[in-house]
């Protein structure tokens, strides 16, 4: 009987990916394993198709080789000789992808491992954005264990190796066809046991400590930004490399000032006589400063003004963003009986010239009726 092409077997097309692959060969393989369908022949023969696939496509050289000549590529020698297992064992095939359920996460020798990545939420004012500052943290962290020297055993002795696994940390069970392996009952996959353990740390290797961090805040960072402090997380277990502290920056909504990436906004009401008659006023700047802006005459509402380098330093940069102003003409309101009388004045003596948008505006609109009328 003829095998079963091992796209097809995988559920793949011939055109997927090293991820898709791999999602396609976890999903079925959790489906088919020999511990989720014990005394089931079918299962266990399609578990171990699903690894033959899996392990000729992973391999691009393989992969290659089978896209030419198929399954002849893995008979007689070819393609590089035997079977695309190479003569390992299937449980190494599957070690990589189903860690939880051969054994949970791979460790380092003498059962130590990583210390988990922290993370700190750090707020910031857009003025402390744009000088750049170094902040002290306080992080609640774990630290290793300076009674034992992060070994988690009592000083004067040591951990020995399991006689279980013999320091391995896994153990293999043979189930069928197959050769699978497992973590340590006896020591959790550590490698090691430890019969006297550390009054400091009760054998864990590490202590829960608040630790202060200088933590340098460049200029010009913007908000959302992750500040990686290498070594500054946890302390790993048995004397393990310690994880990693990531900053994350947000900064505080401004009274006045709108950012965008490099460039400051601000919106600045200014009266009907000083957007007529033309003017001038001052606004101050995200650095610290003010700077005069000249209003010329017939200004329209929402006109920006443009202050260039008035803006945000850019990241490991000399350059600076710009400073938009953009006015916005305030109606007078609560008005005296003169205030009327004068406006009033000024309306009789209006023109269209001085009103053009306005009067275009209606006249087009006018037109838009009358040609429906017609």
């Amino acid at each position: 009987m003829s095998k079963e092409d091992y796209y097809e077997t995988l559920g793949v097309s011939r055109d997927a990916d090293q991820k898709e692959l791999k999602s396609a060969f976890r999903k079925q393989a959790m489906q088919y394993h020999p511990d989720r369908n014990p005394d089931d022949p079918a299962a266990e023969a399609k578990f171990k198709e699903l690894g033959e696939a899996y392990e000729a496509l992973k391999d691009p050289q393989k992969r290659a080789a089978y896209d030419r000549f198929g399954h002849a590529a893995f008979e007689n020698g070819g393609g590089g000789g035997g079977s695309p297992f190479g003569g390992g064992s299937m449980g190494d095939i599957f070690e990589d992808i189903f860690g939880e359920m051969m054994g949970g996460a791979r460790r380092s020798s003498g059962g130590r491992s990583r210390g988990a990545d922290l993370r700190y939420n750090m707020e910031i004012s857009l003025e402390e954005a744009y000088t750049g500052k170094t902040a002290e943290v306080e992080i609640p962290t774990s630290i290793s264990c300076e009674t034992c020297s992060g070994s988690g055993a009592k000083p004067g002795s040591s951990p020995s190796t399991c006689s279980t696994c013999g320091g391995v940390g896994q153990v293999r069970a043979s189930q069928g066809f197959f050769s699978i392996q497992r973590t340590c009952p006896s020591c959790q996959g550590r490698g090691e046991v430890i019969s006297d353990p550390c009054n400091a740390c009760s054998g864990a290797g590490r202590v829960e400590q608040t630790k202060t961090l200088s933590v340098n805040v460049p200029a010009g960072i913007e908000d959302g930004t992750r500040i990686r402090l290498a070594g500054e997380g946890e302390a790993g277990t048995r004397g393990g490399p310690q994880g990693d502290l990531y900053i994350f920056l947000s900064i505080k909504p401004h009274q006045f000032f709108q950012r965008d990436g490099a460039d400051i906004y601000c919106r600045v009401p200014i009266s009907m006589t000083t957007a007529a008659l033309g003017g001038q006023f001052e606004v101050g700047t995200v650095e610290g400063g003010k700077t005069r802006v000249k209003v010329p005459e017939g200004t329209q509402n929402s006109k920006q003004f443009r202050l260039k380098s008035k803006g945000m330093p850019v990241m490991r940069s000399t350059q600076h963003g710009d400073m938009y102003i953009q006015v916005a003409i305030e109606t007078p309101q609560n008005l005296t009986k003169r205030q009327r009388e004068l406006l009033s004045e000024f309306e009789q003596e209006s023109s269209e010239d001085n009103s053009p948008e306005s009067t275009g505006f209606f006249s087009r609109m006018k037109g838009f009726f009358d040609g429906l009328a017609e």
